[in-house]
């Protein structure tokens, strides 16, 4: 039996900010953003976006299409978590009106938390096959304003409908994994951006690639040159290229090209939209099917990775007809709808966005009629509406 993913859907917030514009506000030279990094643009969440209102709005995208009643399973991965204790998947749950039989909860390690989610998710369905899962990425990246770590901001939500005999991508059974207790990226409770060591946190992140990826060939057999594309975590589009380099050398020419230019595709919807932690890995996958023909059984490569750290490499196999389960018109036109801002405009809006808005003030959207967002707590209570 296959289990993997049947349905996707993508959000990411009606604003961003250029990185020509950034750059120059930083006293910057424009290419260090968008040759060095690899990013053009990064959408931005204002307060009345998070976590739960970009999953919620993610998964409406397949939702009219699916059994809800099938849906046995809820995970959401997130290092953007709006409790303590309380999990989003629950927020989502009830927006979505999914029935009360589902199990649901939140996991976390960092940017590896949908790609945890999704592993539970398939042996879930392994074991329980008429049932669904629904798995959901969604995270706001903040390093604050002027730091070193601004331009790898960003903001988003994948979901996934997991399930038998998928009619996107099979998820093979292999994988390799690797962890270690290591102090790379971090958010203390106490902190509302990050805390990152950059230079470190590449270099360990590299290594974790070459670990999971040399062990996967080593268990399976498989070649480098067997694959269609290689996927990664894209914290930024930079870091993704230097690993698919090194994947690549030695390899002959046709090979070489292939995985170039895939990665290159794959990484569109990264370069214009940004870091969003856990949901990244996904939106390069998503990013790829959107903009390529790929052939049936296409063999799809993925490296995944969390700060702290945690990494793991496994495979699917595209499935025929993939890309009539898909929505590319609606995600590049969701894209384009978006806001510019000005600087000045940015930096009030994420600066705004780092603070817990007053209790019982109603907070509103200027987000499209039908989306989802925060609208602030009662009592408290945090309050999600559909505009």
């Amino acid at each position: 039996m296959q289990v993997g993913i049947d349905q996707i859907g993508f959000y990411t917030p009606n604003k961003y900010v250029d990185m020509v514009d950034l750059a120059y506000a930083r006293n910057e030279d424009p290419n260090k953003f968008l040759i060095g990094i690899g990013q053009n643009k990064m959408s931005v969440a204002d307060q009345t976006q998070d976590a739960v209102s970009m999953g919620i709005n993610a998964t409406l995208r397949y939702l009219d299409q699916i059994a809800r009643e099938k849906v046995g399973l809820l995970i959401v991965g997130t290092e953007s978590s709006v409790d303590q204790s309380k999990s989003a998947s629950l927020f989502i749950k009830s927006a979505l009106a999914l029935p009360a039989n589902v199990r649901t909860f939140e996991v976390k390690e960092a940017c590896f938390g949908m790609t945890a989610g999704i592993m539970i998710a398939r042996d879930y369905v392994r074991l329980h096959p008429h049932h669904s899962a629904i798995v959901i990425g969604s995270d706001i990246a903040r390093y604050g304003v002027n730091t070193g770590g601004e331009v790898t901001q960003g903001a988003g939500s994948i979901s996934m409908l997991i399930k038998a005999d998928p009619q996107i991508l099979a998820i093979n059974k292999e994988h390799s994994s690797y962890s270690e207790d290591i102090n790379d990226f971090w958010r203390p409770n106490d902190s509302a951006v990050a805390v990152v060591d950059g230079k470190y946190s590449k270099n360990v992140y590299l290594d974790f690639f070459k670990h999971t990826f040399k062990d996967y060939l080593r268990q399976t057999g498989i070649k480098t040159s067997d694959f269609t594309a290689l996927l990664y975590h894209l914290p930024f589009v930079k870091m993704g290229f230097k690993a698919n380099e090194w994947a690549i050398t030695g390899q002959d020419e046709k090979t070489k090209k292939r995985l170039k230019e895939n990665f290159a595709v794959a990484a569109r919807y990264g370069k214009e939209v940004g870091n969003i932690y856990t949901a990244s890995l996904y939106l390069s996958l998503l990013s790829l099917m959107e903009n390529a023909k790929l052939p049936a059984n296409a063999k799809i490569g993925m490296f995944s990775y969390g700060s702290g750290a945690m990494g793991e490499f496994y495979s699917g196999q595209i499935v025929e007809g993939y890309e009539k389960n898909l929505h590319a018109n609606a995600d590049q036109k969701m894209i384009n709808r978006r806001q510019k801002l000005t600087i000045p405009e940015y930096e009030q809006i994420f600066n705004q966005a780092l603070e817990s808005p007053q209790d019982n003030l109603e907070l509103q959207s200027d987000e499209q009629t039908g989306t989802w967002y925060f609208a602030g707590t009662k009592n408290r209570i945090r309050q999600y509406f559909q505009k």
